[in-house]
């Protein structure tokens, strides 16, 4: 009997591992729900980039939907959306605020030179420090504010097409968003 017991405990562990694994078949395995979806932005004052004397907060942000989008030079899926933001941005429909992730001055200055500048305003969280507020994981992470500063919606990845004509589109609609699709 003692022999077969490591058997029993190894067919034991591996049901309950097949058990997971069925149960989360089909599921959004990427979907990161947040804790801050609901509440008020993190409170903050980071320095402008290429202004290190300027600092903005999140009381100076207050008054109109903003999408806050967390980017970095070294990141190569925030080359792959920056198109769609400059697209959105040209729209003029929601204030987009760029938040430069542990990233070098001069590199984000030159980054956003060569591909150009949706951003209304940049902050800069050179260190990163702010971002663990955010529950930031990386870039790019992009967050849906309300006027009253809120944080309505949050999505880890870059914004695709679909995913800005769907679910941002509709988050951006209940967010009082004007111009969203209805």
């Amino acid at each position: 009997m003692k022999r077969w017991l490591p058997l029993a405990a190894f067919l034991a562990l591996a049901a309950l591992l097949l058990a997971g694994v069925l149960m989360n078949s089909g599921k959004d395995t990427t979907a990161i729900a947040s804790p801050l979806i609901g509440k008020p932005v993190p409170a903050f004052s980071l320095p402008v980039l290429g202004q290190p004397d300027k600092r903005i907060g999140n009381a100076e942000l207050l008054g109109r939907p903003y999408l806050l989008n967390v980017w970095g030079s070294w990141c190569v899926n925030c080359r792959e959306e920056h198109p769609l933001l400059s697209e959105l941005a040209r729209t003029g429909r929601i204030r987009l605020v760029g938040y430069n992730y542990k990233d070098a001055p001069e590199e984000a200055q030159r980054w956003l030179q060569a591909f150009g500048n949706p951003y209304e305003t940049v902050i800069a969280d050179e260190e990163g420090r702010v971002a663990l507020d955010f529950g930031i994981y990386g870039a790019p992470e992009t967050y849906l504010v309300d006027a009253q500063g809120l944080i309505r919606w949050k999505h880890v990845g870059p914004i695709t097409p679909e995913l800005l004509q769907g679910e941002l589109e509709a988050e951006m609609r209940k967010a009082g968003v004007p111009g969203a699709a209805r």
